[in-house]
């Protein structure tokens, strides 16, 4: 399962055990704080996931900018929905373990979007690198790592996905 981020000559390769649709992601989002915050992942390509969330009372701090945890919520949602698109739900299960986030600028309106790509896909643990941008500005740096376990049978997930997943 370990696969590098860049293939020979530097082009992306498709990282996915399954790739999902940007609905499918969404559609498993709702009901919980992802949904809420107003996250919404917007594209899936061959070696990254991205999303945007709004910076409104649901993500700013009383001072009226966006709050570094709203931040962290749209990185750990991205790099996790990453490491679930690369592992057979059914055998394996990931959970993150570690996020750092260096907020280097703020928004205090409209939207921030995220963009998760791979550092490492390895049969343990996942590393993502997550940039939250604001109006094409970069605002906040992070690294998202998930470790991967074996499922036990009785412990199954598939009911929690759509069945197209």
């Amino acid at each position: 399962m370990s696969r590098s981020k860049e293939g020979a000559d530097d082009e992306p390769q498709n990282i996915w055990f399954k790739r999902p649709t940007p609905q499918v992601l969404n559609d498993i989002h709702q009901g919980c704080a992802i949904a809420h915050l107003g996250i919404r992942v917007t594209e899936v390509g061959d070696d990254y996931i991205a999303a945007t969330m709004p910076v409104d009372s649901r993500t700013t701090q009383p001072y009226g900018l966006l709050h570094g945890g709203a931040t962290v919520l749209l990185v750990e949602t991205l790099g996790s929905a990453a490491s679930y698109a690369c592992i057979d739900v059914d055998k394996h299960f990931a959970v993150g373990i570690e996020v750092n986030a260096n907020h280097i600028s703020s928004a205090r309106s409209g939207y921030v979007k995220g963009v998760a790509k791979p550092i490492h896909i390895g049969f343990l643990t996942h590393i993502w690198e997550v940039r939250v941008y604001h109006e094409d500005k970069l605002i906040c740096v992070s690294r998202l790592t998930v470790s991967v376990g074996q499922r036990r049978q009785e412990r199954k997930v598939t009911g929690l996905l759509p069945k197209n997943y």
